[in-house]
C-alpha cells in the first residue's frame, strides 16, 4: 500500500492526526528538493486532515477554520503536481472535501 492509499484509509476511519503523520515525510522530501507544486499539494492534504482533527477530535472550530483555509489555498497544486499515483491524491482531496461538507457552518 502506498502512503497516499494509507492516508485515504485512515481518513476514512476518522484518524485525522494519523493521516497527517503519514504524508509528513513526503512533504519534507519535496520541500527539501524545492519542488513547490508537489510540496504544496501534499501540504494541502496534510492541512485538510489537520483541520478535520481540530474540528472533530480537538473540538476547536476556530482553529479548524484557519487550517481549512490552508487546504483550500493549496488544493489547486494537485492540478500541476508531478506526483506518482496523482489520481489517488485527487481521491484524497475529494474525500477531505466530502467529509468537510458534513460540517455545519
Amino acid at each position: 500500500m502506498t502512503k497516499i492509499e494509507e492516508f485515504i484509509e485512515v481518513v476514512k476511519q476518522g484518524k485525522y492526526v494519523q493521516a497527517h503523520e503519514i504524508l509528513e515525510d513526503d512533504w519534507r522530501f519535496y520541500r527539501k528538493k524545492g519542488l513547490k507544486p508537489e510540496e504544496k499539494a501534499i501540504q494541502g492534504l496534510i492541512n485538510g486532515a489537520t483541520a478535520l482533527a481540530l474540528f472533530f477530535i480537538k473540538k476547536r472550530p476556530t482553529s479548524y477554520e484557519k487550517v481549512w483555509k490552508v487546504f483550500e489555498k493549496y488544493e489547486h497544486y494537485l492540478n500541476i503536481a508531478n506526483l506518482e499515483n496523482i489520481e489517488k491524491y485527487i481521491e484524497a482531496k475529494e474525500l477531505l472535501l466530502k467529509i468537510n461538507s458534513t460540517i455545519k457552518k
